[in-house]
């Protein structure tokens, strides 16, 4: 048999009556904390509570798996996990493999620090986008600016979890929000889309169910200039607020600025492409219509190329009528096709169109 126990977000004391229970009557009992913080002090504390050892294991051991699911084949094993134990998606794999085995398991759900963290700032969970965790690395924090991107167009607010770890001597390593806020002003630089700045609203979550929680939120500028101490953090970056929820910042927080729907101003990569792209092309089209009559002749050829002209120009115009539409998708490949016939006569006649805008 194998037991998933979740311990919580209160340390050891986060244990239920019916899991101290179950605990108690285990041969044998292992413990990670690689999916979060757990202290030296509560795991000497569970030893102590539970009369019984406790094996504390590496990522890599639960990730192999092999040993627990040997052992649970003929005795009572528990994993216990900070949290809630099906949040990581390794132990649900190892939960999986273990059914391939015909072992027998039983989880003991907890109260999850992810859930927790968003009680805590009194934002509306059904309000949340996708989740993402941030790395120190710079393509994580690409794939973090998409996705606050992403769901602020959703009208969603996005929960960062951030990097979690050991070093080489045993040392707690935990990323700054500090850092977190570099990295995302960074590719704001480079991408340009409007996802992130100094003026961008978020809620930073530090050791959310320990004694020293601390719940503050304001502009990025402002919490850049704040000390958030030790980890573990969260990060949340705010979407179209109810008034409900800006209240609850404003109260339940360390409130440095008003909320704000930090989606105002947030433009879709395909508007921001059209309105862009579309005058272009009409002055484009324009030119060469000028070009055109300039050397025209009468004959069929460059009548037909008026014709080839007129259909760019209805591209141009479904464009616009398309983006209104919120149908982005056909708004620009609208102005693709403007721009291809564009082109087309342009490498047929020998003469450039374009050259006039630069």
């Amino acid at each position: 048999m194998l037991w998933f126990v979740g311990i919580g977000i209160n340390g050891y004391r986060g244990l239920s009556l019916h899991a101290l229970d179950i605990l108690k009557k285990c041969d044998l009992i292992y413990v990670e904390r690689f999916t979060s913080a757990l202290s030296d002090a509560d795991i000497g504390s569970l030893r102590l509570v539970l009369g019984l050892e406790v094996k504390h294991v590496e990522r890599w051991f639960v990730e192999d798996g092999r040993e627990i699911l040997e052992n649970a084949k003929s005795g009572q094993v528990a994993l216990i996990t900070y949290g809630d134990p099906m949040i990581a998606t390794t132990h649900g794999e190892l939960r999986s493999r273990a059914a391939r085995d015909s072992i027998k398991t039983s989880v003991l759900h907890s109260a999850s620090g992810i859930y927790s963290s968003i009680g805590e700032t009194g934002l509306h969970h059904y309000r949340f986008g996708r989740m993402v965790t941030m790395m120190s690395e710079r393509q994580s924090a690409i794939s973090v600016y998409n996705v606050i991107f992403d769901n602020l167009l959703s009208g969603c607010h996005t929960l960062i979890l951030t990097e979690y770890g050991s070093g080489e001597k045993g040392n707690t390593f935990f990323l700054d929000p500090e850092e977190v806020f570099k990295l995302l002003l960074e590719v704001e630089a480079d991408q340009k889309h409007g996802a992130f700045s100094d003026d961008t609203f978020a809620v930073v979550a530090s050791r959310v169910g320990l004694d020293s929680q601390q719940i503050t939120s304001g502009r990025v500028g402002s919490l850049a200039r704040s000390q958030f101490g030790e980890g573990p953090h969260s990060i949340i970056i705010t979407g179209p607020l109810h008034f409900t929820e800006s209240e609850a910042l404003a109260l339940l927080t360390t409130n440095l600025d008003k909320p704000s729907d930090n989606s105002q101003t947030l433009r879709r990569i395909s508007v921001q492409m059209v309105e862009r792209y579309a005058p272009k092309a009409a002055v484009a089209v324009q030119h060469m219509r000028e070009m055109l009559r300039n050397e025209t002749d009468g004959s069929a050829a460059n009548k037909g190329m008026f014709e080839v002209l007129d259909n760019a120009e209805n591209y141009i115009s479904d464009s616009r009528r398309f983006l209104n539409q919120g149908k982005y998708d056909l708004a620009v490949l609208s102005i693709g096709y403007a721009e291809g016939l564009v082109d087309a006569l342009r490498f047929q006649k020998g003469i450039n169109p374009w050259e006039a805008q630069s």
